[in-house]
């Protein structure tokens, strides 16, 4: 259910970035055209050529680095996408979304699209139970944002608890899934 569509993936800065390459894999794999925005702490785990090499598109990472004088790149790509999947999705970007903040492409993006927006935190089990951050993802979910729980178990920083970006897979089948409940109440009336 996810041939043709248009995602990005947009990749924060935490360890679990390398769960991105499988997820920009899969979803590809998938039939969608997936392009990368990553922030520039993303980049201190994961290279952009990793994911241009998985996706074969272009991935961005600067708001300022216009290709096309034409177009303003944020906004061409916000209008672009079908849907926008933050994988890993830090304590930052939550709350920088929940804040109105725009301050680098993902985040100057994420405030111009009109397309559905999923969130995957991945964060240590504390910082993910902290209030303020519980407090931004009600704001999020208020306006429609869509969350996928982090899972529970080992995390990088060596706590055991709720924090693990979920696997690429499930990502990827919980979207799937969505698409299917959207299809089924396309054009319905209640």
């Amino acid at each position: 259910m996810l041939q043709d569509k248009k995602i990005i993936l947009g990749v924060s800065g935490g360890i679990a970035a390398y769960k991105a390459c499988a997820l920009a894999s899969k979803l590809t794999q998938e039939g969608a055209s997936v392009k990368v925005m990553m922030t520039k702490e993303a980049t201190h785990f994961v290279t952009p050529l990793t994911f241009q090499a998985l996706t074969r598109q272009p991935v961005y990472t600067d708001v300022f680095d216009e290709k096309d004088p034409v177009k303003i790149a944020h906004i061409d790509v916000a209008d672009w996408a079908d849907m926008i999947i933050i994988a890993p999705a830090t304590a930052n970007i939550i709350a920088k979304l929940a804040s109105g903040i725009a301050d680098d492409m993902l985040t100057t993006t994420l405030l111009a699209t009109k397309a559905p927006i999923y969130i995957a935190p991945a964060m240590n089990v504390n910082m993910y139970d902290h209030p303020a951050i519980k407090k931004q993802m009600c704001q999020l979910e208020k306006w429609g944002y869509h969350f996928i729980e982090p899972g529970a178990g080992y995390l990088a920083c060596g706590w055991i608890g709720k924090g693990r970006l979920e696997e690429p897979e499930t990502i990827v089948n919980i979207l799937k899934a969505q698409q299917e409940k959207e299809k089924s109440l396309a054009g319905k009336r209640y």
